[in-house]
């Protein structure tokens, strides 16, 4: 015979893990809604060559009146899975806090960091045949990853070599097939890479190995993520990287013109 008291917390237990049982799992964060305003650049050296994309892209969004707040986080060489994503969107660390001013230091909210994460894989890897499966698999892992906390997946997709050009349509094919199979937009960076060199042939994207961005190469890249974030036309933006007014014009025409014709 069960004495009062302990049928009665038999009883309590029996119901409080049917509650849990017939529970719903609880929904992950969303991400905020609205135009990108803390994003995490997740890359290579394709990113930080010409003193980092991430800086040259604040300050283009500034020029267009648009504030944001990045970070870049990039490792020579890498793929896509080299990155711990889960450890960069922990709450309360990688952006913790920013310098500002005259270098002092302001402490972010707490929380969340990041609205937006923009991630690139290696040069080749979407299309070597070795390594395109785990491009397709980090993608996929990745997005959950940040959707769990609420942030954003976007994918970056990349340039051909200069010397293999080739290369522009099977990046194309696979960044897009990638963002169409995990719900993820893309930014057609290599289609403008392309766009702009059939434009015009004297503006050299390269530096000289024929694979990284030069100065131009990088502004173009700024432009076309502007574009393609924000849904504005970076087209008369005062910020030009310090290149002449004719070679930022057109390069910010090209960066438009591609993210109005990409239609995945």
């Amino acid at each position: 015979m069960l004495y009062p008291i302990r049928r009665t917390l038999l009883l309590a237990g029996a119901l409080l893990l049917s509650a849990c049982a017939s529970a719903p799992p609880a929904s992950p964060p969303a991400a905020p809604a609205g135009p990108p305003a803390a994003i995490l650049w997740v890359g290579n050296s394709f990113f930080y060559y010409n003193n980092s994309l991430h800086g040259h892209f604040g300050q283009l969004a500034g020029a267009g009146q648009v504030r944001v707040r990045s970070t870049s986080v990039t490792i020579s060489g890498s793929g896509l899975d080299w990155h711990d994503l889960p450890s960069l969107l922990r709450p309360n660390g990688l952006g913790r806090y920013s310098f500002v001013g005259d270098n002092e230091i302001r402490f972010n909210p707490p929380g969340r960091q990041y609205d937006s994460v923009v991630m690139m894989d290696c040069s080749q890897c979407p299309v070597h045949p070795q390594l395109k499966d785990a491009f397709f698999d980090s993608v996929r892992r990745n997005a959950e990853v940040a959707r769990a906390q609420g942030v954003r997946p976007i994918l970056f997709m990349s340039w051909a070599y200069k010397d293999k050009p080739e290369m522009t349509q099977q990046l194309a094919a696979a960044y897009t097939a990638a963002g169409q199979a995990n719900g993820v937009a893309v930014i057609p960076v290599g289609l403008a890479f392309a766009r702009a060199m059939a434009a015009r042939p004297d503006i050299e994207l390269y530096a000289p190995d024929k694979r990284h961005p030069s100065l131009a190469g990088t502004y173009l890249s700024a432009c076309t993520a502007y574009a393609a974030l924000y849904g504005k036309s970076p087209v008369g933006l005062a910020y030009s990287a310090g290149l002449p007014a004719d070679v930022a014009a057109a390069l910010q025409a090209a960066a438009w013109d591609t993210v109005q014709a990409y239609k995945p």
